[in-house]
């Protein structure tokens, strides 16, 4: 089975709840689709398919963008850590003149280029890690990438050198442990039906912050 023939298979195509304008390949049960995924691959300890769930922090990117196209207007777009492609494809529809996505996930790879086709928009083009870019993003955008130490120190670092090479930079997230609030200013925030599965509460508060510059 192709990667694309198991996110098909694993998910069903419904509407963003808080963004409606995007529709993504969705599962019901994070943790019935990890196991599934572990016995399709014959692997174990796989990181959790990020790709088949809207979360919050990339939820309220989406919508700011949306809201919010003067931030993308004749600017390209770099999505760190795109799982499903959500906010990839919110900059497209925002009117990015091209957006590239940070994905080392083949199956996320595979949802990102299956939610592009659903929502009529470019497939992102895709690349492991951010050292591989070569991509001058004029917006860098990070949703949910924060929830693990080593993992927001690294994003962090791309963030600072985007932000010296003069990209505006902005972050979705809740306020997760590792998140830097320090170091953002607060945009937006909204109010988000959130599944208890994945945040073990039904409603919580999803934000989008832009970078402080490094000398005000």
């Amino acid at each position: 089975m192709t990667t694309a023939m198991f996110v098909r298979s694993a998910t069903r195509l419904r509407p963003v709840p808080f963004v409606p304008e995007i529709s993504l390949l969705q599962a019901d049960d994070i943790w019935a689709l990890w196991e599934q995924t572990e016995r399709e691959l014959g692997q174990s300890e796989l990181p959790p398919p990020f790709w088949a769930f809207a979360w919050p922090g990339g939820c309220a990117l989406a919508r700011y963008l949306l809201d919010h196209p003067d931030v993308l207007a004749d600017r390209s777009a770099l999505d760190i850590g795109s799982g499903s492609g959500l906010v990839a494809i919110a900059a497209a529809k925002a009117g990015a003149t091209a957006v590239l996505a940070i994905e080392p996930d083949p199956l996320a790879r595979a949802a990102i280029a299956l939610n592009a086709a659903a929502n009529d928009v470019p497939p992102p083009r895709c690349v492991d890690a951010a050292g591989e870019a070569e991509f001058a993003a004029d917006v860098v955008l990070a949703g949910d990438v924060w929830y693990e130490r080593e993992m927001a120190e690294t994003v962090m670092t791309y963030l600072d050198q985007a932000a010296v090479s003069g990209a505006t930079i902005l972050a979705g997230d809740i306020g997760r442990r590792y998140f830097p609030r320090d170091r953002f200013d607060c945009l937006a925030s909204y109010e988000l039906e959130a599944s208890f599965d994945l945040e073990g509460k039904p409603v919580l508060t999803a934000s989008v912050w832009r970078l402080k510059p490094a000398f005000p």
